[in-house]
């Protein structure tokens, strides 16, 4: 899937999520409460925006498309977490001082804590040690920031585009062009 594709889709779903997450809210000032669609709006709302964020924040330019090697662990945390929430959102809310325990939590706070939680701060620094060099790092990256860190603000080339400063009406102002498509 080319980048272009990737960042649009990302920014569908995070905007949809995001529609979505608003609809469950605003729905919380209805005379009668909130209905139980509701909780479902936020249950697949919230992880759909996760897994929107962080395909843009993944999504590299230039030769490579997408998220590559990236794509599984950020599908696996979006899946957990919608069902991590809709598991919680399933279970009857039925929790007694005799219930039983899930590692010392009621079931429904040990699937929130658990999956929604713990699971993803586990997974995801693991999945982007592994693919660092592949996919976050290249020598050319390596260079530009050298290059950056030396000098030469009106020579730089930056990953967003050229950078310097001119002066406007008698002040120094920064200037940044951004060459990306």
């Amino acid at each position: 899937m080319n980048q272009g594709l990737t960042r649009r889709l990302a920014l569908g779903a995070l905007i949809v999520s995001i529609i979505a997450i608003a609809v469950a809210y605003a729905s919380a000032f209805r005379p009668s409460g909130p209905p139980i669609w509701a909780a479902w709006l936020l249950a697949l709302g919230i992880p759909l925006s996760l897994g929107g964020i962080m395909v843009l924040g993944a999504a590299r330019g230039g030769r490579e498309a997408g998220v590559g090697p990236l794509k599984i662990p950020f599908a696996f945390v979006t899946v957990v977490l919608a069902a991590g929430f809709g598991g919680a959102l399933l279970l009857p809310a039925t929790e007694s001082p005799n219930s039983e325990l899930w590692l010392g939590l009621p079931a429904r706070a040990a699937i929130v804590i658990y999956g929604v939680g713990l699971m993803p701060t586990i997974l995801l620094p693991i999945a982007y040690a592994l693919t660092f060099e592949s996919q976050t790092l290249r020598a050319e990256d390596i260079e530009q920031v050298r290059a950056f860190a030396r000098g030469g603000a009106g020579e730089r080339k930056g990953l967003a585009g050229q950078a310097g400063s001119e002066r406007v009406d008698g002040a120094d102002v920064s200037t940044a062009t951004d060459t990306r498509t």
